[in-house]
């Protein structure tokens, strides 16, 4: 099975999903950055994914950077590099046998250029669905592990659950 990559055009994101043009609108840039990584963290984990989000230097310039954060790989690019460029060489890069790279943007052109080069593409739409059905898989198997969790710790053990499991039966049988 190939390794899923997906590299998602940062404020691409910050400009689709409701949670995150709402801060943008109040000027918290940097706010909608952080709950975007969080969200993809976690998307990530559970999907088994690498994940590298790629942000314009241009509205942050002079930064230059790479670095993880939640366990992904956080890029601002050159300052005379766009996030589409980058995106562009870095999906034909790692595009190959063993990596099948997807790259979730709007921008119809990229969408094209990365297809092309034999990536997948997703819309910050169909991501943006995608992470939210994952976040409701989380709350489930939460909820069943809390659930787990009294069971476990219940103040009868196994010998007892056994014996009250097989009384139970035998009710059952007098019944009938």
């Amino acid at each position: 099975m190939k390794k899923q990559l997906l590299i998602v055009d940062g404020y691409n994101m910050i400009g689709s999903w409701p949670e995150l043009v709402q801060l943008k609108n109040q000027n918290k840039l940097e706010d909608a950055r952080e709950v975007l990584l969080q969200r993809l963290s976690n998307y990530a984990k559970y999907e088994d994914l690498e994940v590298m989000v790629v942000f314009d230097a241009q509205l942050v310039p002079g930064i230059q950077q790479t670095y993880k954060k939640y366990h992904l790989t956080v890029i601002f690019t050159k300052e005379e590099e766009t996030a589409d460029s980058y995106i562009e060489r870095i999906a034909g890069e790692r595009n190959d046998r063993l990596t099948q790279v997807t790259v979730a943007t709007s921008d119809l052109a990229e969408q094209w250029l990365v297809f092309s080069k034999g990536a997948l593409r997703t819309s910050a739409n169909e991501l943006y669905k995608d992470v939210k059905k994952t976040e409701r898989t989380i709350a489930v198997h939460a909820t069943d592990i809390h659930f787990q969790d009294f069971r476990r710790n219940s103040p009868w053990n196994i010998e007892q659950l056994s014996k009250l499991s097989d009384k139970l039966d035998e009710l059952s049988k007098k019944k009938d």
